[in-house]
């Protein structure tokens, strides 16, 4: 029993992956608030995975070329490796994701079992939820578990103040924080899981 709960009660070890590399992106100011609410959080560890990272981006245009497999995108699997749970920030392209995420997600494939996923996403008037409804289906094609509540940003580049702060600090701080209460739960389960009975696939 003592031990179960210092697993349960250690910080979570949490990979903020930012998806978009786009050039003017908007992703900066909305990485930078749900990073910002996490790190004021004593249950979680954060780690920040920029896909736009030159190493990342590189390691990842080379894998264009070579055999499927997380052996040709080293660096990315380790940090994704010592991850316990994900928190997946994208937007909305054209009804979906962005090919950055894509690649990254499946250059990286046996270290998502069984760790849990949280979406913050943003976009038009959809907030970018049609990427994450098929970034769900991605994510279950890798063994890993999705969590129904998410943040969602709508028409976002009108949700920010200059200082990259919401508009709406009450009720984004509210789903936030769900989210992150779910993100733990998960997480902490997960971990214990694992730990007791190794996941096979």
């Amino acid at each position: 029993m003592e031990s179960e709960n210092r697993m349960s009660s250690s910080p979570l070890k949490v990979g903020f992956i930012i998806g978009s590399v786009r050039s003017g992106r908007f992703a900066d100011t909305v990485a930078g608030w749900v990073v910002s609410q996490a790190r004021r959080r004593d249950d979680i560890q954060v780690e920040v995975i920029d896909l736009s990272e030159p190493a990342l981006v590189e390691e990842l245009k080379l894998s264009l070329d070579a055999a499927e497999g997380p052996e040709k995108a080293p660096r990315l699997a380790r940090r994704i490796a010592r991850q316990e749970a994900y928190v997946v920030i994208t937007p909305e392209y054209n009804h979906g994701y962005p090919a950055s995420l894509k690649l990254a997600i499946d250059y990286v494939y046996s270290e998502w079992r069984a760790k849990p996923i949280s979406f913050v996403s943003y976009g038009g008037i959809a907030g970018g939820q049609r990427a994450v409804e098929q970034l769900r289906q991605v994510f279950a094609e890798m063994h890993a578990v999705t969590l129904r509540d998410t943040v969602s940003f709508h028409n976002a580049w009108e949700q920010f103040t200059d200082e990259g702060s919401p508009l709406d600090t009450k009720n984004v701080t509210k789903a936030a924080t769900v989210m992150f209460d779910q993100l733990t739960w998960w997480g902490w389960t997960l971990r214990e899981g694992r730990a007791t009975r190794p996941y096979a696939v």
